[in-house]
């Protein structure tokens, strides 16, 4: 059976900064006063001149200083002499512009820049490949998930080396934006199996989008099986609250019981939504008194409101834990904050069943004078009730003949009457013979 139902909500998020290379490791084998040719594979590298360098440089040391807009000029007045300067010195002028740019957060104008960069032929191939990848990243920081694919798949073509962790988690994360969840966990498992047999731990984020899209997918037992790892390595109160809603969702009501009762004695359980429903699974599996206690505590401390459907829930609670007597309190605050007599019926009901007659009698014509009754039968049946208790013949045989039109108690209401008329007279006949 499921029980109560937890939508997840996936709370990966994609960081507005991205980490890039730094601009050293941009300017592989150069330093002022002196200049290298590269040669990457088969791919002859032009030099880059110190004296361009020197140029780039100082644009860049106006942007460090704060001064971006003088930094963005000293760059466009060396592009104005880009006519003169050889592919690898431009394709450095643009990797200047995007470095600018992108700690501008101008994120568009810094892709641009840095797509000019990998798009000229005589840079080291090196320079080539990190920049794509950091193509991507940014892509990614951009919200543009389709560049993001298309950036990876450029990367791939070029890399000789092993795939990193980093490369499977950017393009499961991009598969997640564009909803093609099975190929972002396809990609995400892949990340973390690679983890895995490295002895190393999964990041956190990591399980949380793998969480997220097995979520996505339907694969509930999944999402239970990556939860239980992530309430292992990271024992966040939101992922045993989380493990609790899957258990309950795929019909495992014990072990929901028992993850929420543990999360609960830990102090993990806060907020009135975990706090009630925790109280719901205490009392589906027969822990009513336990579940009184947990509401009754959360109204105490002011997590939960003091409103008629809390007072209620432990009302009820309490009479199925056999404590009616403490149950007519809360009911009594329940009417109290409601307009409608649902709640004076039910006390009435309880109080019939303590025997405690005149109250039930007030409570059930408290009821229905407040009306809006879901069984406005009832009502009139426990006031029946309480007038025969009490010995009020006439008018226990009236309330049973408003019970008696409607159609869910009319054959009980009959029955009382009978009942109830019998014992009038009865109770008339012994009068006569006593006078």
């Amino acid at each position: 059976m499921k029980l109560l139902k937890t939508a997840l909500v996936c709370t990966f998020a994609i960081g507005s900064s991205v980490a890039l290379p730094s601009l050293v490791s941009m300017l592989p084998g150069v330093t002022l006063g002196s200049v290298y040719a590269q040669e990457q594979k088969t791919t002859k590298v032009p030099a880059l001149r110190e004296k361009v360098y020197s140029q780039l440089a100082r644009a860049q040391k106006l942007a460090d200083d704060g001064d971006a807009k003088a930094g963005l000029e000293a760059l466009d007045s060396i592009k104005e002499r880009s006519s003169s300067m050889n592919s690898y010195e431009i394709a450095m002028m643009y990797n200047f512009y995007g470095f600018i740019y992108y700690n501008e957060n101008d994120l568009p104008k810094a892709i641009a820049s840095f797509e000019k960069v990998i798009a000229e032929e005589g840079i080291p191939e090196t320079l080539r490949v990190s920049t794509t990848f950091s193509l991507a990243q940014l892509a990614m920081a951009n919200s543009d998930y389709n560049k993001v694919i298309d950036f990876l798949a450029k990367w791939d073509a070029i890399n000789t080396k092993p795939k990193t962790d980093a490369y499977y988690v950017l393009k499961s994360q991009a598969y997640y934006q564009l909803k093609d969840y099975q190929k972002g966990i396809d990609n995400i498992n892949l990340a973390i199996a690679q983890s895995d047999s490295e002895g190393k731990q999964p990041k956190e984020n990591w399980l949380v989008l793998q969480r997220a899209m097995y979520y996505s997918l339907n694969q509930t037992d999944n999402v239970v099986a990556v939860l239980e790892r992530m309430v292992k390595l990271y024992n966040k109160p939101e992922y045993w609250v989380q493990l609790g809603g899957m258990y309950g969702e795929t019909g495992k009501e014990k072990q929901q019981l028992a993850i929420l009762e543990a999360a609960y004695q830990q102090g993990f359980l806060t907020s009135k939504s975990d706090l009630r429903q925790l109280a719901q699974v205490y009392l589906y599996n027969q822990l009513a008194y336990k579940a009184a206690s947990v509401m009754s505590k959360a109204i105490e401390s002011g997590v939960a409101e003091k409103s008629a459907k809390n007072y209620a829930f432990i009302a009820e609670a309490m009479v199925q834990a056999k404590e009616e007597n403490k149950s007519v309190s809360y009911f009594a605050k329940a009417a109290e904050l409601s307009e409608h007599g649902k709640y004076d019926q039910r006390m009435a009901e309880v109080l019939v069943n303590l025997e405690q007659f005149e109250d039930a009698a007030d409570a059930a014509r408290l009821a229905l004078d407040k009306g809006s009754l879901d069984f406005e039968s009832n009502a009139y049946v426990a006031l029946g009730m309480a007038q025969y208790s009490m010995q009020n013949f006439d008018a226990s045989i009236l309330a049973f003949e408003q019970a008696e039109k409607h159609k869910k108690s009319q054959r009980l209401a009959e029955q009382w009457i009978k009942y109830v008329k019998r014992e009038k007279l009865h109770a008339e006949t012994l009068r006569t013979a006593l006078l």
